[in-house]
């Protein structure tokens, strides 16, 4: 079990994560977070859980969150438009590849939009989620999902062989306490240099784990499948696809494959 009062003791933030809200056992860490934002909880309050019994990945699949994961959201409330909310995400991203390297040193690989990759497989995600009046965005709510002290044996078959952890990349437990204390703080500083609207910083960091770009990739979305070759992102966090016939194809959500031949 996690030791709030050693995240507490420990936290080097100056408002994301002084207030925690822990949970053994819940739906969602979002779907709580969400609620509370809507209740006026102040910015940087964050929720976790040991489980999620209805966790969360994008585009409604479920996201298993056994014991000994760090699954958490972080309530954040920028004065930004909708569009931008995308950018939070890419910021969260770098956030926990930053905290992988700087701990473990792990060269962790950000594929866009939200997945963190170690050695071509996934190790965390990321769901970002917003509520708007008309155009602007009146809170954000950040989830994560990190693979931490359990063996992918015990996620569902077809997951074992694309998902790994760091007790496996690592072959030992890793401190949880420390690696939130790390993560909530390299989110905080990311969030001010967004905030400070120096985004373009902020994507030259991330491009500097997008190892994809530059290599053939797949989308897919609801309404179609194309391939090209992931170009770069732009200054909205839409990626950039150059397609065979030269064309630009700019996106804006979607599953990304890199494609092997």
């Amino acid at each position: 079990m996690l030791e709030i009062e050693r995240i507490m003791r420990l936290l080097e933030t100056e408002f994301v994560g002084r207030e925690i809200h822990y949970y053994e056992k819940i739906s969602s860490t979002n779907t709580v977070a969400k609620q509370q934002a809507r209740d006026d909880a102040r910015e940087g309050t964050t929720i976790i859980a040991e489980t999620q019994t209805q966790g969360k990945g994008r585009l409604n699949r479920p996201w298993i969150s056994p014991k000994g994961g760090i699954w958490l959201s972080v309530i954040l409330r920028p004065q930004i438009t909708v569009e931008d909310a995308l950018k939070i995400t890419l910021a969260t991203a770098v956030a926990v590849a930053k905290t992988l390297y700087n701990m473990f040193d792990l060269r962790a690989e950000i594929k866009w939009p939200n997945d963190v990759l170690v050695d071509n497989k996934k190790l965390c995600g990321i769901l970002t989620e917003t509520s708007s009046r008309k155009k602007n965005v009146d809170f954000v709510v950040v989830g994560i999902g990190l693979n931490a002290n359990f063996d992918s044996k015990t996620l569902p078959e077809e997951l074992q062989t694309v998902a790994t952890t760091l007790k496996e990349v690592l072959k030992k437990e890793i401190d949880r306490e420390k690696l939130i204390c790390r993560l909530l703080k390299e989110i905080e500083d990311l969030y001010k240099t967004f905030k400070a609207k120096n985004f373009e910083t902020l994507l030259n960091e991330w491009r500097a784990f997008a190892v994809f770009l530059g290599k053939k990739v797949e989308i897919t979305n609801f309404k179609e499948k194309f391939e090209g070759v992931a170009v770069d992102v732009d200054d909205t966090g839409a990626l950039l696809v150059k397609l065979a016939d030269g064309t630009m194809r700019k996106v804006l959500s979607g599953d990304v494959t890199v494609r092997l031949v």
